[in-house]
């Protein structure tokens, strides 16, 4: 048993670290054929990456990509594909930023309030998705891209002057009432080296919650039955439907606390330029961590450490869009290393099986008690370690229409 733990800890960590490894092998490639050093580029990146100011942008970055990585991560368990968040979150961030603008209440009111309306925002787009899959058959895939661009369309006809947003004529630009001091939330203040935002706290306690309901709870224990298998879970008595909405909107409700740091530690208004794209990067940093709550934290602070390294790769004369071709070719690694990874794992697991029933001898038959019997090999995605392309939790075994 020691040995099989060992073996699963180490399987684990296998393809994440084949695919870093790739990915910089790649880049060093890809460096070389333009005539770039890869050395000094790395270095430059580690170099910036690690002071203490880079530390702080890090953390800040981290701390949204975090709750992106998340929310995709809820809807991978229950082998839903939520695309949405990217419209989710700027949606609910959008309505929040209204909401709070608007109001002067107490802090320990007005703040709260804030987060109720983002994550209900989030979780009622969210679940449009849902209740098409469920009652029209639509897949999630195909209704969350189409709600992606439809948010944006909401969110452009609101935010203009005499709707949801006010004009301000020194820059020429439309955003939503500035929060009140009551509604902007608190920060470590690190001296010369900026603020950390508090929302951090919350990108926390959301991961520990992850973990408790996911794998602690009746409910996660339904959920990753029905993507294992519907029918099997329509037979112990799931009700698989109902799972699908609660699924759904619980990855939107997370979705809707992804623009809150920025929001209420940052901006403390939502303008036309409100960041983008933060929904699909949490598909990639849920796919690295392995829908994980701890992977997914190492895979937010990787993408924040890239970023940041990149923005000083431009004054040593290298092109800044090598950090995103660093990206795409983790993304791209991550699903070829966890298949190779998967299929080692099946044969050393048919291998420990053929020893043992050979050690046991020809009496050992199909009615005496095999190795195999209750047992959970390291592939089963229900272990610390989340769910691993190509098992019942993950999305690689869905068919995304190209």
């Amino acid at each position: 048993m020691k040995r099989f733990s060992v073996e699963r800890v180490l399987l684990t960590l296998l393809a994440p670290v084949l695919a870093l490894a790739a990915a910089f092998v790649i880049t060093s490639v890809v460096l070389i054929a333009t005539g770039k050093d890869p050395f000094t580029a790395f270095w430059v990146m580690f170099d910036y990456g690690t002071k203490s100011d880079s530390q702080v942008f890090i953390l800040n970055k981290a701390t949204t990509y975090y709750l992106a990585g998340l929310a995709v991560a809820i809807g991978f368990r229950m082998n839903l594909f939520n695309i949405g968040v990217d419209g989710q979150y700027r949606l609910a961030a959008f309505f929040a930023a209204a909401v709070g603008g608007a109001l002067e209440l107490p802090v320990l009111v007005h703040i709260p309030l804030i987060i109720l309306v983002a994550m209900l925002v989030g979780a009622m787009w969210a679940s449009i998705a849902a209740l098409l899959k469920v009652y029209r058959g639509v897949s999630e895939v195909i209704s969350t891209i189409m709600l992606n661009s439809l948010a944006t369309s909401f969110i452009g006809y609101l935010l203009v002057e005499d709707r949801l947003a006010v004009l301000h004529k020194d820059t020429n630009s439309v955003s939503t009432q500035p929060l009140p001091e009551s509604g902007q939330f608190f920060s470590f203040d690190m001296g010369a080296d900026g603020e950390i935002w508090g929302f951090i706290l919350v990108s926390v306690l959301a991961g520990i919650g992850f973990w408790f309901l996911l794998g602690r709870t009746r409910f996660g224990f339904d959920l990753r039955a029905v993507g294992r298998s519907e029918e099997a879970a329509k037979a112990s008595g799931v009700g698989v439907k109902r799972m699908v909405i609660t699924s759904m909107a619980l990855s939107g409700a997370v979705a809707g606390l992804t623009g809150l740091p920025l929001l209420l530690n940052d901006s403390h208004q939502f303008t036309s330029n409100f960041p983008t794209g933060i929904g699909f990067t949490g598909i990639a940093i849920a796919l690295l961590g392995r829908n994980n709550p701890v992977g997914i934290a190492f895979a937010a602070l990787l993408w924040g450490f890239l970023e940041r390294g990149g923005n000083r790769l431009e004054f040593h004369d290298y092109d800044k869009e090598i950090v995103g071709v660093m990206q795409g070719v983790i993304v791209l690694c991550v699903v070829i290393a966890y298949e190779l990874v998967r299929r080692y794992s099946l044969k050393s697991q048919q291998r420990m099986v053929g020893a043992e029933l050979a050690a046991a001898g020809p009496d050992a038959g199909p009615g005496g008690e095999g190795p195999g019997d209750g047992g959970e090999g390291p592939d089963d995605g229900d272990g610390p370690t989340g769910a691993g392309p190509n098992t019942p939790d993950s999305p690689e075994k869905k068919e995304v229409p190209a």
